[in-house]
């Protein structure tokens, strides 16, 4: 896999980002909604730069970065990347839920052509 883990197998399936202190909170409390469902998620609430921490856990090959912002914080949303930087836009955390729970449950079957 050189590091590129299929979703199901990755010993982090998630991380969850914040920008600023503003939105520590509410990115614990979705790092905790999705522990609670049984994902490997961690929550990176350093205070860096956004794109520090993007780039460090895309080096990391971290399968999904969820990015909290104030207008995420607002909407009760968060923004979703993957590893491979492809934009997967704002969405609510139950429905990443169903789509983190689908990667999983395919156990890497589709993204084995191009891991990457």
């Amino acid at each position: 896999f050189e590091g590129f883990f299929p979703t199901w197998l990755a010993p982090t399936q998630a991380v969850v980002l914040n920008i600023t202190d503003n939105q520590a909170e509410y990115a614990r409390n979705v790092e905790d909604s999705l522990k609670n469902k049984g994902f490997r998620v961690v929550s990176d609430l350093r205070n860096e730069k956004i794109g520090f921490k993007i780039r460090e856990h895309t080096i990391q090959r971290i399968p999904y970065l969820l990015v909290v912002g104030d207008n995420e914080l607002e909407s009760g949303t968060v923004a979703v990347r993957t590893r491979r930087g492809e934009d997967l836009g704002s969405m609510d955390p139950v429905a990443f839920a169903t789509l983190l729970a689908e990667d999983v449950e395919r156990r890497g079957r589709i993204s084995l052509e191009n891991p990457y």
